[in-house]
C-alpha cells in the first residue's frame, strides 16, 4: 500500500455503523511535511468511524511518545502524548463552499461523489495538537535525568542576581513583593 493511500478511507464500501481502523505514525510520515520541532515519534492513532446516512462521526484517540527540546535547560525531554479528537463529515453537494462558510473547526464538508476519506492531514494536525505548548519536565522531575544540569545552575545563578534590584527606581517595590506570596 503507498504512503498516501495508507490514509485514505473508501468509505463507500462501509455499511452503516461502527469500523475501527488503527493507525502507526513514526517520523517518516511527517517527511511530507515541513520540518517538525519533534523527533522519534511513536504515536499509536485509534480511529473510530461511524458511518450514517450522509454524514459520518469520527474519533481520533492519541496516544505515544515523542522527544522535544525541553524549554528550561534544552535537552530532549521524551514526551507522552494522549488526546481525544472528533470530527463530523458531512456529505453535500457543494463542500468547497460549505467549508468556507462553516465556523466549527469539527465541522467538514466532503462532496456526495466522494469514495475516500482522506484523513492524513488530520493526523498530523492531531498529533501536533496533542504536544504541549510548554515543554518542560515536571517541577519535581527538575535536576532529573532528562535535565541539562550545567543550564539549571546558569538559570539559578540568573534568578538570584535578579532578586536583588541594581536600579534605585525598582527598590520601592520591594515592599509588595510579600502581596504576591
Amino acid at each position: 500500500m503507498s504512503a498516501r493511500r495508507e490514509f485514505e478511507i473508501p468509505f463507500v464500501g462501509l455499511k452503516p455503523g461502527i469500523h475501527e481502523f488503527d493507525y502507526q505514525i513514526n517520523d517518516k510520515f511527517f517527511e511530507a511535511y515541513q520540518q517538525q520541532d519533534f523527533k522519534n515519534c511513536d504515536v499509536k492513532i485509534h480511529l473510530s468511524l461511524d458511518k450514517k446516512n450522509g454524514f459520518m462521526l469520527l474519533k481520533f484517540e492519541i496516544s505515544g511518545k515523542i522527544e522535544v527540546i525541553c524549554d528550561r535547560c534544552g535537552n530532549s525531554l521524551p514526551i507522552e502524548l494522549w488526546d481525544e479528537f472528533n470530527i463530523l463529515v458531512k456529505l453535500v453537494e457543494e463542500p468547497e463552499l460549505m467549508n468556507r462558510q462553516e465556523e466549527d473547526p469539527d465541522v467538514y464538508y466532503i462532496s456526495r461523489g466522494e469514495s475516500h476519506l482522506h484523513i492524513g492531514d488530520w493526523l498530523y494536525e492531531f498529533i501536533n495538537l496533542s504536544i504541549p505548548l510548554q515543554r518542560m519536565c515536571k517541577e519535581e522531575e527538575i535536576g532529573g535525568k532528562y535535565c541539562n544540569k550545567e543550564v539549571l545552575n546558569m538559570l539559578k545563578k540568573m534568578e538570584s542576581k535578579n532578586d536583588k534590584p541594581s536600579n534605585p527606581l525598582w527598590k520601592g517595590l520591594e515592599k509588595f513583593k510579600s502581596f504576591d506570596e
